[in-house]
């Protein structure tokens, strides 16, 4: 069941990262957002406290951005991640990803059973860069390791 989750999130082409930092050397939101760009996916930073971040426009919100994407992936801390998909909620975005890949990461439980109860599917953790083509050694061993300690979501 979460193949196909992640498999469907992947076939959307306009996908929204929310968390995209400034200082992208050390934010998921960052490696996701520049690993997705190099893959053909058409991405928007989406920060309320940076007008450009990776040389690109970044939005305030999703409302921002027109049209609406088609999925969103949340980097951003848990008590965040309610707010978004509610925002995703509002615009019709019915394919959430919420990263994590060792301790809490972005995944708020609230926000999981928000999309939920709104017919949002909803990737409750994991990284996209451990599924997307072609998928790094570093994330094929972190998804071995998540895969084997129940990390990865069902």
């Amino acid at each position: 069941m979460m193949n196909a989750k992640i498999q469907d999130f992947l076939a959307q082409k306009r996908i929204a990262v929310a968390g995209v930092s400034r200082n992208p050397q050390t934010e998921a939101a960052n490696f996701i957002y520049r690993k997705l760009r190099t893959a053909g996916y058409e991405v928007f930073a989406v920060n309320p406290h940076a007008e450009r971040v990776e040389g690109d426009r970044c939005y305030p919100d999703l409302k921002s951005i027109s049209p609406p994407v088609q999925a969103v992936m949340i980097a951003t801390r848990p008590e965040v991640a309610e707010q978004i998909v509610r925002e995703c909620a509002e615009l019709g975005v019915s394919r959430v990803w919420m990263h994590r890949s060792f301790g809490t990461g972005s995944v708020s439980d609230a926000a999981a059973k928000f999309c939920q109860d709104h017919h949002i599917t909803v990737i409750p953790g994991g990284c996209p860069m451990m599924f997307c083509q072609p998928v790094d050694f570093g994330h094929k061993c972190m998804r071995w390791i998540l895969r084997l300690t129940g990390g990865l979501p069902k």
